[in-house]
């Protein structure tokens, strides 16, 4: 006789959960080359078998609290979701926990979750933890996005070549009024200021970005402002975005691109750096959404060029996945 294998679910508070839980989630690991309980330093070691049931009903945020309540450790973890992810581990969680995937799908296709009134909740819960965290993470640009490592040296070289290459770019010539949407903290302005002869006038919804990349510019012609992108008004030559459109969401991508066109003159230029996503999808992970950049949502290329069309023309599109 032919054997079948049966998933039965048992209910677990107020939802259900495969009987199987940890042999699907060894499975799903083996597949990345992962072992439970293993001697490779990127192996789980597991101390607490709810870790199955949180995986399973949570995905992402439950495996990620999990290593918050001490209930499982690894030796490299960078080399751990480096397997996770190119196994598209969280795409195969997802299928036996549909009704979470329903529920976050919802809650970004029924709110507005970057609204006005939501502009500021970011900068208050990501980038206000303290400066000094992201100074010590990051290059003494701190440029808070990728290189160009195209012959780069390092770190800092590469922050470097990337801020040239967008000011290049964007041909900034001098005297030229330059609009920074998402300054950070003043890295762009300071560098485009210092070496392209422009004026720059930055905005952020950080008060501790604001503060730093005051004092980092002082002397120079940039003025970085606490303010929400829709509340933009003057004409500038030249429009830049590093980074920041992460946190703009498909809802409001038109009302974005139309203060970009009301803001910038006739004759200039705009350029767009943001992560992007190789598929449209509907939802933002949960644990990233929750503890990195809450109502964030990765744009895909589709997305971009859809909204984009009778507002721009697209000049150039790079793509550098290094």
């Amino acid at each position: 006789m032919q054997k079948e294998d049966t998933l039965a679910l048992e209910p677990e508070g107020n939802s259900l959960v495969p009987s199987g839980s940890p042999a699907i989630l060894r499975e799903l690991t083996a597949e990345a080359g992962i072992s439970i309980n293993g001697d490779a330093p990127w192996d789980i070691q597991v101390f607490d078998d709810d870790v199955y049931r949180l995986v399973l009903t949570k995905g992402s945020l439950g495996f990620g609290e999990a290593y918050m309540d001490g209930m499982w450790e690894c030796d490299r973890l960078d080399q751990l979701f480096h397997r996770l992810l190119s196994s598209h581990a969280e795409e195969k969680i997802d299928n036996w926990s549909r009704l979470r995937l329903l529920g976050e799908i919802l809650r970004h296709s029924l709110f507005n979750l970057q609204s006005s009134q939501r502009a500021f909740q970011v900068g208050e819960q990501h980038y206000d933890i303290g400066n000094d965290v992201f100074e010590a993470m990051l290059d003494p640009s701190m440029s808070y996005s990728c290189g160009y490592w195209h012959n780069a040296t390092g770190l800092a070289d590469a922050q470097q070549k990337k801020l040239d290459m967008i000011c290049r770019k964007l041909e900034l010539q001098p005297g030229e009024r330059l609009l920074e949407i998402g300054c950070g903290w003043g890295g762009l302005a300071h560098f485009a200021a210092q070496h392209y002869g422009v004026e720059v006038v930055g905005i952020t919804v950080s008060k501790e970005q604001q503060k730093l990349a005051r004092k980092r510019c002082a002397g120079l012609p940039v003025s970085i402002e606490l303010m929400d992108y829709r509340d933009l008004a003057e004409k500038f030559d030249k429009v830049v975005s590093v980074g920041m459109f992460e946190h703009v969401g498909p809802k409001n991508y038109a009302t974005y691109f139309d203060v970009v066109h009301r803001t910038l003159k006739d004759d200039g230029l705009f350029l767009l750096h943001t992560i992007g996503n190789s598929v449209t999808s509907p939802k933002t992970d949960a644990w990233i959404d929750k503890y990195i950049f809450p109502n964030g949502k990765l744009p895909s290329a589709k997305e971009i060029a859809s909204v984009l069309e009778q507002r721009f023309l697209i000049e150039d599109w790079h793509i550098d996945s290094a």
